[in-house]
């Protein structure tokens, strides 16, 4: 055999790696993020990132976009049931865990930025961030009682009544012996409608 000749049984070179577009996608998502900050993302591309932390080599652009068209909005999202996620493709238990989190996290974060030694009622916007964290886009209407001290300070905040998607019944008796039960001064009497806005109304009750 001439020695010339190419070894027909030597290995062909690997060919090079192609580059990872995806990769390189997130990793300008991430930087565009870092940079900007979340308000200046779109729904879709902070939706994105929050998957990336749990689906880590694949493009998970296609799959937010599926998840707001699915439910409607960010909010829809994270609100939406584990039964209704698990029938997206693309979603497994371990992600569903994780927007499941993240929607524990951001209930969290909300009533954290109450502070129990200020006056609730000292910052109107604040109020109305924290109730829409708490149930703005629950899938069925709620009676919420944000029970308050003498100087406004929050004493507790709970569920009176659950009800359906267009109506929640309320019992004035237990709303009063609940007040009574607290000793509280002030009321704030919060509802929402599914996907509408919610609605506040400030009132005052007696403590004795």
């Amino acid at each position: 055999m001439s020695k010339d000749r190419p070894d027909e049984f030597a290995e062909a070179p690997f060919p090079a790696p192609e580059p990872d577009d995806h990769a390189g996608h997130r990793q300008r998502v991430r930087e565009r993020f870092l940079k900007v900050g979340g308000d200046a993302l779109e729904d879709y591309e902070l939706l994105e990132l929050a998957l990336q932390l749990v689906i880590p080599r694949k493009d998970t652009k296609g799959l937010a976009k599926t998840l707001l068209r699915e439910f409607g909005s960010f909010s829809g999202v994270f609100n939406a049931s584990e039964a209704r996620l698990s029938k997206v493709k693309g979603l497994g238990e371990t992600t569903i865990a994780h927007i499941k989190v993240i929607q524990a996290v951001a209930a969290r974060f909300g009533r954290d930025r109450i502070d129990s030694d200020q006056p609730i009622l000292s910052s109107w916007s604040q109020l109305i961030d924290y109730c829409r964290s708490q149930m703005a886009f629950e899938s069925v209407e709620q009676f919420r009682i944000l029970f308050l001290d003498k100087k406004n300070r929050l004493i507790s905040d709970e569920v009176q009544q659950t009800g359906t998607v267009d109506h929640t019944p309320v019992y004035p008796r237990e709303v009063i012996k609940r007040t009574l039960e607290l000793s509280a001064t002030a009321l704030i009497l919060v509802h929402n409608h599914p996907k509408m806005p919610i609605s506040i109304t400030q009132d005052h009750a007696v403590s004795h």
